[in-house]
């Protein structure tokens, strides 16, 4: 069984702040929530490791993409540091491989959605991103590119709003929701505990082979619409081919193959 795991910060447990997911902020703690991502991370790789996982390998797929503290990590264990500049993103490595399943850390819900303070979608020019008419968050997207090679979707933690959210677009998913969103801020789990129940619950998900039903469906056409804060990215934006902007702040672009939207996503988010 081969593992690949994508993980981020903004639904890491206890983070309420942006100045608690960039380094260098004032008054932030960028070094604690790196610290626990790290911690989430591992536990989910002992989950896969305990599983029977003979490869399991990490994206870091927050901001620099160089968060995570590799030596927290356990030794069987590879990661993906940095962006290759691919249209696979924060999914960057599932191309390459023969993946048995996929889980998410640290994820979050999408933008415009009230479960998380730090609620957005890949960054914050955008308002609100759809797909099928559905809102999509960065799991939305990310699940899409596994099932583009057919690579189970089976775990992930964050906030108690994304967990709603995967469940309801891959019934069988396992879910570990850490934090729940009020307004401008977020209610906790212990982050030890957060750690334990992350561990136990991929490890149940994989031993039992539950995974293999999470399978990611994948709609036989993406209509997908990009709404921005402010008119002028929907104008710079709008060259790209096939684009239409239908307002001053929205684009819509249709395809068959997710991989054109993925090259989409990849140029214009």
């Amino acid at each position: 069984m081969n593992v690949f795991i994508s993980s981020d910060i903004e639904g890491t447990c206890g983070v309420a702040a942006w100045s608690e997911t960039e380094p260098g902020k004032t008054g932030g703690d960028y070094e604690y929530f790196r610290a626990q991502m790290s911690r989430e991370v591992a536990a989910a790789c002992r989950g896969a490791l305990a599983a029977g996982a003979g490869r399991v390998l990490v994206k870091d797929a927050h901001d620099s993409a160089r968060n995570l503290d590799p030596a927290a990590l356990p030794e069987e264990v590879q990661i993906n540091r940095g962006w290759s500049g691919d249209v696979y993103s924060m999914m960057s490595g599932i191309q390459r491989g023969d993946w048995d399943a996929a889980a998410f850390t640290g994820y979050h819900a999408a933008a415009g959605c009230d479960g998380n303070p730090l609620s957005h979608t890949m960054n914050l020019r955008v308002d609100r991103i759809e797909i099928n008419g559905v809102r999509a968050s960065e799991f939305t997207i990310n699940a899409y590119m596994a099932g583009y090679h057919r690579v189970p979707v089976c775990f992930v933690s964050g906030d108690a709003a994304l967990c709603d959210t995967a469940r309801r677009m891959i019934p069988d998913i396992a879910t570990v929701p850490v934090n729940k969103g009020d307004g401008n801020s977020a209610t906790s789990l212990h982050p030890a505990l957060a750690v334990r129940r992350i561990e136990e619950t991929l490890r149940e998900q994989l031993e039992s082979g539950a995974y293999r039903r999470c399978i990611v469906p994948m709609p036989p056409k993406f209509e997908i619409m990009i709404r921005y804060k402010e008119h002028r990215d929907a104008y710079r934006n709008s060259f790209y081919p096939g684009v239409e902007q239908t307002d001053e702040k929205t684009l819509r672009f249709s395809c068959v193959d997710y991989y054109d939207a993925m090259c989409l996503f990849q140029f214009v988010l």
